[in-house]
């Protein structure tokens, strides 16, 4: 069988050629309608009067109001995509429909579904998109045999953290629209056009060169300055990005991440629950630990879970004077603050250093930024403008007896993935949410090749075993050695099966089964390294190809019964709730895919190496796109590009 038969053809490389490749007229292909702007006055905040009731900020000990009434709606709305999906799956000897029929009138037993996609730059926003077409029923040959269709639709939560926070934040600028549709673009939109540079600015029309677009970056985060609020090269790493990812007239500078509450998709609840992740970092440190506060941003609010902060801003006022968690009595409240590229940008603070390293030696760029960036880049340290900052701190006062940043007037966050937490699942654990599986998308660079090695996943084990846990638990994981040696980074692997293995207090749940999915080379070489700044298209598709073949098993081509694998792990903590008996044919999933407990010796030679050593897989299926070289390079960071990284970061704060 050719390999372009196991794929749908909306899936297919663009172009094999070295002829154009073709982009859609705008009569054949439309982005979907987006609310309008949000913000009062384009990139910049600005004070308006407060609502009558004034924002106040809540502690963490349960859900917020706006989300509860949300997944009133949104639980009842999968229940018909589950249906369609386990039925498809066809699990032997399982009534799908009768049984969601059944635990759909107490939606507790209904099995609640999480998708974490990690980051990685744009590897990760390509490899994690190709999860996301495969997983959604829109995209056309989905729902075909072997596909796995529909799973988006039954889902309630997707997270997303630095490149894969891109991918979320882009599908959900443009009314959580489809990637192919944001692959294919449309005329003059620069939206996916990954084959320009944010450096270069986009090719519209010949209307744009890099100085005009780098002094409209500019000019709107100037915007922001003289309206007299900080401003950081989030802002500006953030507004660059917005080009790509916004459908939207120079990246939508009005668009605020609160604006999604009021989209058509996600109000009406057709579509997950978006969060993104970054980290808090404390007044005088450098280093993040696992011990640093996670915060998430969603529609609705800001906040963390930890104990530390244990409390939640509402996103829409971000930046209103808040003390003690109120505003005060003649206090006024500000709104636009959160505009989307200034959360997505934060969520990917890492790359702020790799931007002004770079925009210095770009042609065009104009001699003023320049000069900004040179300043920038020498007074790093001192203004601590590596990082986002939020500014007046909206935890300012609150919980004084447990959270660091209680007395600053700045509240400093960075890459969500710095604590080594690479895939968001941290929001998804949290046990007032009941997620009860999670399927984990892993495009970590965590060895000489740009191959991911379960890290991140270790790293959220190991975070649950201190204070800062706060009653979340997580499946036991092994160590980096055992995932080379078993070849756990390499396939998909579950973790948390058996939820007997699990000992819990009388208010906890087990933790999420979590179904780990990693990047590994099915079609394409898609370790691309973290660091690069643009792909040809017939590339970024074939990574995104990549992805889609990585969920789907190749359409099932490495294993025919992977559709009902996928359908038994959503199953698996709603029969355990139930008391209903695992059908054998999930058993057999479990006894394949679920990860048996054993960890490699001391003594275990890893002939493929990690870490330092070199970890070199070959094609799973085969060269999806012979005729492309990019698409069989072998990509060589030369370390680790996570230890790249925070080299990288480290460098510049010294400078």
């Amino acid at each position: 069988m050719h390999l372009n038969a196991l794929l749908p053809l909306a899936l297919l490389p663009l172009s094999t050629s070295a002829e154009p490749i073709r982009i859609p007229r705008n009569d054949e292909l439309a982005i979907s309608a987006r609310a309008r702007p949000d913000a009062p006055n384009g990139y910049a905040p600005a004070q308006v009067e407060c609502p009558k009731e004034k924002p106040t900020i809540r502690r963490a000990n349960t859900l917020s109001k706006s989300e509860t009434d949300w997944l009133a709606k949104r639980r009842p709305l999968t229940v018909d995509p589950m249906i369609e999906f386990l039925k498809r799956a066809n699990i032997e000897g399982f009534d799908a429909e009768a049984y969601i029929n059944r635990v759909a009138e107490d939606v507790k037993d209904l099995p609640n579904i999480g998708i974490a996609v990690s980051g990685g730059g744009y590897r990760a926003l390509m490899n994690g998109a190709g999860f996301i077409s495969a997983a959604d029923s829109r995209t056309p040959g989905s729902t075909d045999k072997g596909g796995i269709g529909g799973l988006l639709q039954a889902s309630t939560y997707l997270s997303g953290l630095s490149g894969g926070g891109w991918l979320v934040s882009s599908i959900y600028a443009n009314n959580f629209t489809t990637v192919e549709k944001l692959r294919q673009g449309r005329e003059d939109s620069s939206i996916w056009r990954f084959d320009n540079s944010i450096f270069t600015g986009p090719d519209l029309s010949g209307i744009f060169d890099a100085a005009r677009y780098w002094a409209k970056v500019a000019g709107q985060v100037s915007d922001k300055d003289d309206a007299g609020f900080e401003t950081s090269i989030t802002d500006y790493w953030g507004r660059a990005l917005a080009w790509q990812l916004i459908d939207a007239p120079e990246g939508g500078p009005g668009y605020t991440f609160s604006s999604i509450a009021d989209d058509d998709e996600f109000s009406n609840a057709r579509a997950p629950f978006p969060i993104l992740v970054a980290d808090g970092r404390h007044p005088g440190e450098k280093i993040i630990s696992l011990n640093a506060t996670v915060y998430e941003f969603n529609p609705f609010e800001m906040g963390s879970w930890d104990p530390t902060t244990f409390g939640f801003a509402p996103m829409r006022y971000l930046a209103s004077n808040f003390s003690n968690g109120v505003v005060p009595r003649d206090g006024k409240c500000v709104r636009g603050f959160d505009s989307l590229s200034y959360i997505f940008g934060t969520s990917s603070s890492l790359f702020n250093a790799f931007l002004l390293q770079n925009i210095t030696s770009v042609e065009g760029v104009p001699d003023f930024l320049i000069e900004a960036g040179t300043s920038l880049l020498q007074g790093l340290d001192a203004d601590r403008n590596d990082i986002a900052q939020y500014v007046p701190n909206p935890f300012l006062g609150w919980n004084k007896d447990n959270n660091p940043t209680a007395e600053t007037s700045e509240l400093d966050l960075v890459d969500g993935g710095m604590d080594l937490q690479n895939i968001p699942l941290h929001p998804l654990i949290q046990p007032f949410r009941s997620v009860d599986v999670i399927f984990a998308v892993d495009s970590s660079a965590d060895t000489t090749y740009a191959w991911p090695n379960g890290t991140a996943m270790r790293a959220s084990f190991d975070r649950v075993g201190g204070a800062i846990a706060n009653g979340t638990l997580f499946p036991s994981v092994p160590d980096d050695k055992t995932f080379l040696a078993q070849g756990l980074n390499s396939r998909p692997t579950f973790f948390g099966c058996d939820v007997a293995n699990f000992t819990v207090s009388s208010n906890q749940s087990p933790p999420p089964l979590i179904v780990y999915v990693p990047n590994a080379p099915y079609t394409a070489m898609s370790n691309v390294t973290t660091f690069t700044p643009s792909y040809p298209l017939p590339q970024r598709d074939g990574i995104i190809r990549n992805g889609y073949d990585a969920a789907t098993q190749g359409n099932g081509t490495l294993d025919a019964q992977w559709q009902a694998c996928v359908a038994c792990a959503v199953m698996s903590r709603s029969w355990a709730r139930t008391g209903t008996d695992v059908p054998a044919a999930c058993a057999s999933c479990f006894d394949r895919y679920c990860w048996n407990g054993t960890t490699a010796g001391a003594d275990v030679a890893i002939a493929s190496g990690g870490g330092g050593a070199e970890y070199d897989p070959t094609f799973k299926i085969g060269n999806g796109n012979p005729d492309d070289e990019s698409a069989g390079v072998k990509v060589d960071v030369g370390r680790s590009a996570w230890a790249l990284m925070v080299g990288l970061v480290a460098a510049v704060a010294v400078l």
